[in-house]
């Protein structure tokens, strides 16, 4: 009963979600605490002046992540809602990501990632537009331009390139190198942007530095944090459930759907890449890492034909993601 009640589409989901957000940072307001970052983090060509705006005040820091994340809900909810990827109308996709990235309890604190993951589901939401259409310049466009914009909040964004470029290529209904180029430069003007900018007030050396350590710098937080280790084992479980049955139905999805579910895909993998491969990437990342899962899991909310297990998965979910909130 209680995911049926998160399924519809009713008026009241929209206050529930947020509220949800809200209960799962109610700790982080009463003990609020700043992000460890390492040298360099902070310092993002975006990012830095916010980092720098609200340093002195950990409880202003918390207020506006809390805002941010709340605002990625809302933009995977309008993904779904523009782009019918469910087929049916439901805020399931919403709460979903709500409730899974509530129990990454260790970054309920203000950090680059989330200013990134909204320019990043922009991005996303614009190369999804590309669907089927004959020319899809301005598409493809906006879509390496948005993801050129998270990356100077947050520069490994940039290890989501591949997947956007290729599914430029997996869209369009005829591919031509056009579209490549377009996506690109698009993706590369805020750099150059960035760079001038730097140049100009005489920091590109320090610019470029910030950079080398956003790569380099070994960051591992899987490590010495097995709680979060169990909990990305639970993840992992109820991705492994939502792929099976998404592969089982996959014949009778629409072309659009299994198009999407590419494109979903091919981030899920470039942002585990990035956390393998990538020695100065942790768990922040994961926050994206969540986002192609939730319109996964969404999916298997929503077609399961058994509601005994949708509905035993879904408690799980959310008595492990409150069980998060006291033991991490």
């Amino acid at each position: 009963m209680l995911l049926k009640k998160f399924k519809s589409n009713h008026t009241f989901n929209f206050i529930l979600f947020p509220l949800l957000g809200v209960l799962f940072w109610l700790r982080d307001f009463l003990y609020p605490h700043a992000y460890p970052f390492y040298p360099g983090e902070a310092g993002n060509l975006l990012y830095a002046p916010v980092h720098n705006l609200l340093q002195h005040s950990l409880l202003l820091q918390n207020l506006v992540a809390l805002v941010l994340f709340i605002l990625l809900a809302f933009i995977v909810l309008q993904i779904n809602n523009r782009y019918n990827f469910l087929r049916v109308r439901t805020m399931i996709p919403a709460t979903v990501f709500v409730i899974m990235a509530g129990g990454l309890t260790e970054i309920h604190a203000l950090h680059p990632i989330y200013f990134g993951a909204v320019f990043f589901l922009i991005a996303v939401y614009r190369l999804l537009g590309s669907f089927d259409h004959p020319q899809p310049f301005s598409p493809a466009f906006d879509s390496g331009f948005f993801l050129g914009i998270s990356s100077l909040f947050y520069f490994n964004l940039s290890a989501l390139f591949p997947a956007f470029l290729i599914g430029t290529g997996i869209l369009s209904k005829e591919t031509k190198w056009r579209e490549f180029a377009i996506l690109i430069i698009g993706f590369l003007l805020p750099f150059l942007f960035g760079a001038s900018y730097a140049w100009y007030n005489d920091s590109l050396n320090k610019y470029l530095s910030i950079i080398e350590s956003s790569v380099l710098t070994s960051n591992d937080h899987f490590l010495s944090n097995p709680i979060l280790q169990i909990y990305a084992g639970v993840l992992l479980f109820i991705t492994l459930l939502g792929s099976f049955k998404l592969l089982k139905d996959y014949d009778t999805k629409k072309v659009s759907t299994r198009k999407f579910s590419i494109i979903f895909f091919l981030i899920f993998l470039n942002s585990i890449a990035g956390i393998v491969f990538i020695p100065a990437v942790s768990q922040e990342m994961l926050i994206i890492t969540i986002v192609p899962v939730t319109f996964l899991i969404s999916n298997y909310f929503v077609f399961q034909k058994s509601r005994f297990w949708s509905e035993f998965i879904f408690l799980l979910l959310i008595l492990v993601v409150i069980t998060m909130q006291f033991i991490s």
